[in-house]
């Protein structure tokens, strides 16, 4: 990449986009142009010549690459970072490729398959004086940062319990979540959201886990728990309770419990609709509505900025360490039938309401040969 101007010194960051599915084609590419600011998408990676063919002309992207010509393909589109939208078993080997490149991650969540695997990439990235940044786009949506603003503030009085559903039906046989191998599941793909949420809520990192999996006999769930629940205890005698689900009726909500009220956010977890939370402080109740935003842009935005001006990301690889560290957590106790226990470990920084960035709806692009999880069209 001899010879260009060097990236402090520009814009915008020239990106590439490795995967092509369904998560990719309905948000993580039209979010450019709401991130035009700082952001240009360079580049396109499949393993599928239709897709890169229409893709790249939906999005007038001439640069288009095979998975066997990733190192060739950063280096001929100029790319300065990287947006890993591919199955969770193939973040490790990319983050790596990638930082050996020298060009920058934005990885899709969960970061990784295991613990191990999140260190590995951390390793490489800081060897290779790359950032790495975990696609947690909540972290930046106004809902869900309200609420944290509302527990700090102690109009709920002192934090006691947390609960929270995240379901839906996955009925595409054939879709990654519910191969094994790729790091398929419940727990990795709904889970997340919910540990994450009462992580960031408590301001704290459990110290206990306990979880139980179940599955019914339909041929879906062959390789993976259809569903889990999980029971996590939090310094200070708290708990969160929460139970994922990808057999069952969509719900995405969640409820933080204090001594003196308590907070419900509907659609919690969503990015395809909007939210309405319910605050309720000894017997008088409030509503607010948030409408559906880009949820995806403001990622690419803050990432951007963080690479032009030499910053550390925010979520950085030690919070997507430290769901994951929960989620094996959980995994052994659901296997074992037992509770345990987790080592004390430094703090990511949490979350704050001054992170919130909006930007307008995306509508739905017509798709290329993606569907979603739930088998439409």
């Amino acid at each position: 990449m001899a010879g260009r101007t060097p990236i402090t010194k520009r814009k915008r960051v020239r990106y590439a986009v490795i995967g092509q599915g369904y998560i990719s084609q309905v948000a993580v590419l039209p979010a450019f142009a709401h991130a035009r600011r700082n952001s240009e998408l360079a580049a396109l990676f499949s393993d599928d010549p239709e897709k890169l063919r229409k893709l790249g002309r939906r999005y007038g992207v001439a640069d288009t690459f095979g998975y066997e010509d990733f190192e060739k393909g950063l280096q001929e589109a100029r790319i300065d970072a990287l947006y890993i939208a591919l199955p969770n078993d193939m973040h490790r080997a990319y983050t790596e490729r990638a930082a050996k490149a020298g060009v920058h991650v934005l990885c899709e969540k969960p970061m990784a398959i295991s613990v191990a695997d999140c260190e590995a990439m951390t390793r490489a990235t800081e060897a290779a004086g790359v950032h790495l940044m975990i696609a947690y786009r909540l972290h930046f949506q106004k809902g869900n940062l309200k609420a944290v603003e509302i527990v700090k503030s102690g109009r709920l009085g002192q934090p006691r319990f947390f609960s929270s559903d995240f379901s839906m039906q996955v009925k595409d046989k054939d879709n990654v979540r519910l191969q094994r191998a790729r790091g398929g599941g419940p727990l990795h793909d709904l889970g997340i959201y919910c540990i994450n949420a009462a992580r960031y809520l408590f301001r704290a990192e459990p110290e206990e886990v306990v979880a139980f999996s179940a599955r019914s006999k339909d041929r879906r769930f062959r390789e993976v728990d259809e569903m889990t629940s999980a029971v996590l205890r939090f310094p200070g005698e708290r708990l969160a309770t929460f139970t994922c689900s990808f057999g069952a009726a969509d719900t995405a909500t969640y409820r933080l419990v204090g001594s003196d009220g308590d907070l419900c956010l509907e659609s919690a977890y969503e990015y395809a609709e909007g939210m309405e939370m319910t605050v309720t402080v000894k017997g008088k109740q409030r509503k607010q509505s948030f409408a559906k935003t880009d949820q995806f842009a403001p990622e690419l935005l803050h990432f951007s900025d963080c690479v032009l001006g030499g910053k550390e990301p925010r979520p950085s690889a030690r919070e997507g360490t430290a769901d994951v560290r929960v989620i094996e957590a959980l995994l052994e106790s659901a296997r074992t039938r037992k509770p345990v226990s987790l080592r004390t470990v430094a703090p990511a920084a949490r979350p704050e309401p001054k992170q919130a960035i909006r930007r307008p709806a995306i509508e739905e692009p017509e798709l290329v040969k993606a569907t979603p999880p739930s088998g439409g069209s």
